[in-house]
């Protein structure tokens, strides 16, 4: 940055920006903050950024348009299995409110850190998913964003631990419960919410850590979805983790493969630090002769990817 005659500190980049959401930070004598003059912030994790958007294809599919607009709830569930409330953020299409119709639902899973407020507000779930419908490039569904951390009520701020500060690994994190506890989710939609209680209509993708859930959650209930997505995803828990959820693993993904879902996708950059796990996770899919759909962008494990990933994906399923 440089400051101006005015007293006032400038950047500029080489060149224009592309059409893109972006998030920046100042840091002013070595202390990260804001800047004032931008009101628009976001929260990942324990960071928050300022964050704007460039005009173009990917800017206007990332915003707000005078085309039909779904709603964005959050509700509390019970879940049995881990013997606790929990929240989920939901987003059902335009018309829902004021129909009958019954409609597929996609589960979108967060990564480590993450809660259910990461894929409605880094993710832009509601923006990219009225746009796509109301173009007719995506088929109208409902989607389920969940907590995926199973020692988690909710996001911090919203449970009854009250404002605690925000952490990247918390107790239960990728050693079976959330897997263990999913049918949970699905029954509380199912009974709750007007959706195809069907295989055929049954969704489920995730970043990072939730493409580690995706990939296990769908082949333990290789029933429950027939469309899986895996954005940047993680393949196997750790060495020290003990359980059956992950047990047997070739001879799970073998019964699924077996039962033809109908979309496997899965989705990476090229310089993203799982990139290796997800290749040889390829190879096996390969030497199994499993059927997938892969999908290699640029750069690393960042938002602007799975934002891409998810606009993708849902113009692929329920179709």
């Amino acid at each position: 940055m440089t400051e101006n005659k005015d007293g006032i500190w400038e950047f500029t980049t080489n060149e224009p920006l592309v059409s893109e959401l972006y998030i920046y930070s100042c840091i002013v004598d070595g202390l990260k903050t804001q800047a004032p003059s931008n009101l628009y912030m976001i929260r990942d994790v324990a960071s928050v950024t300022n964050v704007f958007i460039v005009s173009g294809e990917k800017g206007k599919l990332y915003s707000v348009n005078n085309v039909p607009h779904g709603s964005v709830t959050r509700c509390w569930y019970n879940s049995p299995t881990l013997n606790m409330k929990r929240r989920l953020t939901i987003y059902t299409p335009a018309g829902y409110e004021t129909g009958n119709k019954k409609y597929p639902v996609l589960y979108l899973l967060h990564g480590m850190g993450g809660d259910e407020e990461a894929w409605i507000a880094l993710g832009r779930t509601a923006q990219i998913l009225d746009n796509l419908i109301a173009q007719g490039k995506a088929k109208p569904m409902i989607v389920v964003m969940p907590n995926g951390n199973a020692d988690q009520e909710a996001a911090p701020g919203e449970s009854s631990l009250g404002m605690i500060k925000p952490t990247m690994q918390l107790p239960k994190t990728m050693e079976g419960s959330m897997e263990e506890s999913f049918p949970d989710i699905v029954n509380f939609v199912d009974r709750n919410y007007r959706t195809v209680k069907t295989k055929s209509g049954r969704a489920i993708a995730g970043l990072s850590m939730g493409g580690f859930h995706s990939l296990h959650i769908s082949k333990q209930y290789p029933d429950m979805f027939n469309y899986v997505g895996l954005f940047s995803a993680a393949i196997m828990p750790n060495e020290k983790v003990k359980s059956p959820i992950y047990d047997n693993m070739e001879a799970k993904l073998k019964t699924q493969f077996s039962k033809n879902p109908a979309l496997y996708w899965i989705a990476i950059g090229n310089t993203d630090f799982l990139y290796k796990a997800n290749a040889d996770y390829r190879k096996l899919l390969d030497e199994k002769g499993y059927k997938y759909t892969y999908f290699e962008s640029e750069e690393g494990h960042i938002w602007k990817n799975w934002r891409i990933y998810l606009t993708a994906f849902s113009q692929m399923i329920f179709k």
